[in-house]
């Protein structure tokens, strides 16, 4: 197809150059080197407009091309939209019903994964919206809207005109022939007078189409240029920002996920082996890296943890424990809050740095 239309429009240059060469030829007779330069004007206005033809096709074929592809994505899109909120609402149901009779990690991991894939779909219609609000109906407005076509009216109403044109000075030169032929026949002069008369009023009205149909397509070849350039970068905009935020509910699905495999892993590492009394832990090998001479150390608590005996010391995430003993079976001592007790070793982290604040918290 493109092809064919490369082919038509180098023949319609050659059938132009041929009518041009034709009208210099006869206007030679009319009225001299004057009407020569005229010519020549005229025909640089004629590859003008058939240029902004060309290119303002183009962008309507692109922007044509948008569209569809956008709204392909759109129909896509949709489906996925339905198809990721039926699972958040199905991980949602486990999640809720909690039916496992060994721990609630999956529960847990199943409403976390409903939460973050009802806030992709949400995300993902955004970014539907915006791509048809603000890229798609704004192309297709111009595809199919009045400027194109108003100037496209005008090239064609100015190549009708030019028609005439060619047409009549063939018929002022067949009457230039005649007066020759006749001498001073005074019908021939009065047909060829408005011979020439018509032919002057339709130069001077191919004239004023071609200014204006030139100036038309000009004006909508650069409206589509930045109408299209505007939108393209709106939609890499919206897809951008779809992506960012999609990574972002990934990461922190993702680090919700671990920590709870963490966690499990840790209780599960811990479940065989009870905290010691704190006579039996005395024989115990202790940690031994510490930070002064007492052997203890600040931990931040990374992991949540429960009591389960009066033994035992509850954590919080983000308290700090001064921790005082770690013997090997995986159990820590330490103090919290004015409370002390064991707790699996692995859920805190120790800190060489505290703020002052939460020294003061912890006892």
């Amino acid at each position: 197809m493109e092809a064919i239309r490369k082919q038509a429009t180098k023949l319609r240059e050659q059938v132009a150059k041929q009518q041009q060469a034709v009208l210099r030829q006869f206007s030679g007779r009319v009225g001299g080197s004057d009407n020569t330069a005229s010519d020549e004007s005229e025909l640089e206005q004629h590859q003008n407009l058939e240029k902004l033809y060309i290119s303002t096709r183009a962008a309507k074929h692109l922007q044509r091309d948008i569209v569809r592809g956008i709204e392909g994505y759109i129909v896509t899109g949709s489906k996925q939209v339905e198809i990721g909120t039926r699972l958040s609402e199905d991980s949602q149901k486990y999640g809720s019903e909690n039916t496992c009779t060994s721990g609630s990690a999956l529960s847990k991991v199943a409403l976390s994964c409903s939460r973050a894939h009802a806030q992709i779909e949400k995300e993902r219609d955004n970014l539907i919206r915006i791509l048809r609000t603000q890229v798609t109906e704004p192309l297709r407005a111009m595809v199919v809207g009045s400027p194109l076509e108003d100037a496209r009216h005008l090239a064609h109403k100015y190549d009708r005109v030019r028609q005439e044109v060619e047409a009549q000075v063939i018929e002022v030169a067949r009457c230039q022939t005649r007066v020759r032929e006749t001498d001073t026949n005074s019908d021939n002069i009065i047909k060829l007078e408005a011979a020439e008369t018509k032919l002057n009023d339709l130069k001077s009205n191919m004239a004023t189409l071609g200014k204006e149909a030139a100036a038309a397509m000009a004006a909508v070849e650069s409206q589509q240029q930045r109408l299209t350039l505007h939108r393209l970068a709106a939609m890499v905009e919206a897809e951008r920002t779809y992506h960012e935020r999609v990574l972002q509910i990934l990461d922190q699905l993702e680090h919700e996920m671990m920590s709870e495999r963490q966690h499990v892993e840790a209780s599960s590492d811990n479940t065989c082996n009870p905290p010691p009394p704190y006579k039996e832990a005395q024989n115990l090998f202790a940690y031994t890296g510490s930070s002064d001479a007492t052997g203890y150390f600040l931990g931040e608590v990374i992991h949540p943890y429960e009591a389960e005996s009066d033994v035992e010391l509850t954590l919080v995430v983000g308290d700090y424990v001064v921790v005082r003993k770690v013997i090997n079976n995986g159990w820590a001592e330490g103090e919290c809050k004015g409370k002390a007790g064991w707790f699996p070793s692995q859920f805190v982290q120790r800190r060489d740095r505290v703020l002052a604040s939460k020294v003061a918290q912890i006892f």
